[in-house]
């Protein structure tokens, strides 16, 4: 993007995007699970079209049948978008646990510096979160997509236009 004040439009949007999520995590959180059931089924049916292109019986095999997963998937995100929204939620929530352990295990590694504890306290952060999105199904489940898309969406929004402004400056 060469243009400083399309990056400027698009971090304003992402901003303003991102405090609507804020304000309505219940509804940001139903944008987020259709995103995600749409994406797997859009990657199912490119699958399965790739698989039945593919050489060789196992290659074609594998391909469909993961397409087919993904397919499945995504249908039944849309078709039970709560059910959905619960599911996805319970894989952030371990998805934090788990990066949390690594980072400790990573954190103790590392010979003494600020970066041990920089990484440590990270580790420590996720851990955190994990446990609390966890320890809360299916009640976190309604607000913490939505709250991380607007994490997501804030934090895009101020380096968009921070981009821009640096960017104006340079012209």
């Amino acid at each position: 993007m060469n243009n400083w004040v399309t990056m400027l439009i698009i971090g304003v949007l992402s901003l303003i995007a991102g405090l609507m999520a804020m304000f309505n995590p219940f509804g940001a959180s139903l944008v987020a699970t259709a995103i995600a059931g749409w994406s797997f089924a859009i990657l199912g049916v490119l699958q399965i079209f790739d698989g039945v292109r593919a050489e060789g019986w196992g290659g074609k095999l594998w391909a469909i049948l993961l397409g087919v997963i993904a397919l499945f998937l995504g249908i039944n995100i849309l078709g039970e978008p709560l059910q959905g929204m619960v599911a996805l939620t319970v894989v952030v929530g371990f998805m934090f646990a788990v990066s949390g352990i690594f980072k400790v295990i990573v954190g103790f590694a590392v010979p003494s510096s600020p970066l041990k504890w920089a990484v440590l306290v990270s580790g420590a952060v996720s851990l955190v979160l994990g446990f609390m999105v966890l320890s809360n199904i299916p009640g976190s489940a309604v607000v913490a997509l939505g709250v991380l898309l607007a994490v997501e969406l804030l934090s895009n929004g101020v380096s968009m236009i921070a981009l821009a402004l640096a960017r104006k400056d340079e012209a």
